[in-house]
């Protein structure tokens, strides 16, 4: 598989994990207006005002959840996978002698062809440890040492 497939396919493995968290989001915020709706007065008052705040904290929470996922899709959507660079930067592909990793969002592991990927967002801890790094750089993380080999 050529260098800008992979990226290719991981990048679309993002943005299939972004739309996926935002879709679940959205079904959330959904199912609370529904319940909000239909949440009628009892004869306990205090039961229904509890149950009624409740789900208002519910529906905050997820609003701030969507507000979260759409700034996660504002900076994704700034990911250039034709762009190459000699240092690691945000949309890099980095092979190392430990782990392979996709800067561009914290997604977890994905795996391409039978190779593990790591989709990491520059602002992890070792995303911070690599950015700027070239080829040939030596890292430390978790006492544990790596070399950056290759980026894409």
């Amino acid at each position: 598989m050529s260098n800008l497939k992979l990226k290719a396919a991981l990048y679309n493995q993002c943005l299939n994990f972004i739309e996926n968290r935002f879709q679940t989001i959205q079904n959330t915020i959904n199912d609370i207006q529904k319940s909000l709706l239909s949440e009628t007065k009892s004869s306990a008052g205090d039961k229904h005002e509890t149950g009624r705040a409740m789900l208002q904290l519910e529906r905050e929470k997820a609003g701030n959840q969507l507000v979260d996922i759409q700034k996660l899709k504002e900076s994704f959507s700034k990911i250039d996978i034709f762009k190459t660079s000699e240092t690691i930067g945000l949309g890099s592909l980095v092979i190392t002698s430990q782990n392979n990793y996709f800067i561009a969002i914290s997604a977890g592991e994905f795996t391409v062809e039978n190779e593990k990927y790591y989709a990491i967002s520059p602002s992890t801890p070792i995303g911070q440890l690599l950015l700027g790094k070239t080829v040939g750089n030596e890292v430390a993380f978790r006492e544990q040492r790596f070399k950056v080999e290759t980026i894409f």
